[in-house]
């Protein structure tokens, strides 16, 4: 089968390119913050701190590669001076609450910081001449899930039982509205992305399947899985976050690439696939799956159809759900025996920026 060789952002476009991210304390926000410092971009950020100890963004010393801010995406005075004063060329939204179990716990807030949030920052990008491109990243959940095997393509109709989900798929009305009612005018070019289920080395956070499974391992306890045989797109977190720099890099000069993309691998895995996987890799550790599903609801099935963005970008997954989650465990043994965790993400970054994948 033929080789190709997939697109990476560019250093020399980003080198000196005023950028803003939001949630940069996040597991994704602190893993992009890093790469385009090390690209060399202006970085400003803007957050709340971490909500885990530890958390990547300080492993990484991410608020000393940036320009950096606590605010809530609630207190729209405070984006729009923070906006108006760093005065971005291009913008990466992440911050969010991003969580479906945390979204039952306090709907309010979810629905005010995923809805709300992004109005407040799309209304202080409208104010602010010289932004060129703006990614949203909003989820693989924002479709209306009918728990078929269905790969959900950009065009399905949007949907959300759960508040996180209906928030996000609400986050997607917002956006095309400022897009089509302000922004595509005025030059800016505004896209969604839609990323499936993602993991790697540096995720800490609450509630999510290989951190617990880590933190369990480490502590000599059993894992409870809840939903062993619910199915996601899983991928590494390094294929989403080149999707939105290869975006927003070609965005600046296509008007056309404004508009929502899905970014997930070719086959979605259950989550017993996943902690068989990850349970093999670590090399310890029990694992307790449960025979009933417990807790709220959650959708058990998720696929989503990437075909558009291999199409548009020429971008397809780079590593197979076996190399993702050997790397991703391998980055928390290593972590956990002193190494450095700047190394340790330099280590990943460089062998995926190495990877020729195979043509489909």
């Amino acid at each position: 089968m033929e080789k190709l060789v997939m697109p990476f952002p560019d250093p020399q476009f980003w080198r000196g390119r005023r950028v803003l991210v939001t949630g940069h304390t996040g597991f994704k926000g602190a893993w992009l913050v890093w790469w385009l410092h090390r690209m060399g971009a202006e970085i400003s950020a803007f957050a709340l701190p971490a909500e885990q100890t530890p958390a990547l963004a300080d492993v990484l010393d991410i608020e000393q590669r940036c320009h950096a801010a606590t605010i809530d995406l609630a207190d729209a005075e405070r984006v729009r001076t923070f906006v108006q004063t760093v005065q971005p060329e291009i913008v990466f939204h992440l911050a969010a609450q991003a969580l479906v179990r945390p979204g039952y716990r306090d709907p309010v807030r979810t629905f005010t910081s995923n809805v709300s949030g992004t109005v407040h920052l799309l209304e202080a990008i409208r104010q602010t001449p010289g932004v060129k491109s703006v990614v949203c990243v909003t989820t693989d959940k924002v479709y209306d899930n009918i728990e078929q095997a269905v790969y959900y393509r950009e065009t399905d109709a949007l949907g959300g039982m759960d508040p996180y989900s209906a928030s996000k798929a609400a986050c997607e009305l917002v956006i095309r509205s400022y897009r089509d009612s302000f922004l595509a005018a005025a030059g800016v070019g505004v896209a969604s992305v839609r990323a499936g289920n993602v993991i790697g080395g540096g995720d800490w956070s609450e509630d999510r399947l290989i951190p617990d499974a880590v933190r369990a391992w480490q502590s000599d306890a059993v894992l409870q899985i809840r939903r062993p045989d619910a199915v996601r797109p899983w991928q590494h977190v390094l294929e989403p976050l080149n999707a939105y720099l290869v975006l927003a890099e070609r965005m600046t000069n296509n008007a056309s690439l404004a508009q929502a993309w899905n970014i997930g691998p070719r086959k979605a895995f259950s989550v017993r696939d996943v902690i068989s996987l990850a349970h093999s890799a670590y090399g310890s550790g029990e694992v307790q799956f449960d025979q009933v599903e417990s807790g709220p609801h959650e959708a058990g099935l998720l696929m989503l159809d990437a075909g558009k963005i291999a199409a548009g970008l020429g971008i397809v997954p780079r590593w197979t759900l076996e190399e993702t989650v050997q790397r991703t465990m391998q980055w928390y043994r290593d972590f956990a025996t002193g190494q450095s965790g700047t190394a340790l993400c330099e280590r990943d970054l460089n062998a995926f920026l190495t990877v020729v994948s195979d043509s489909v």
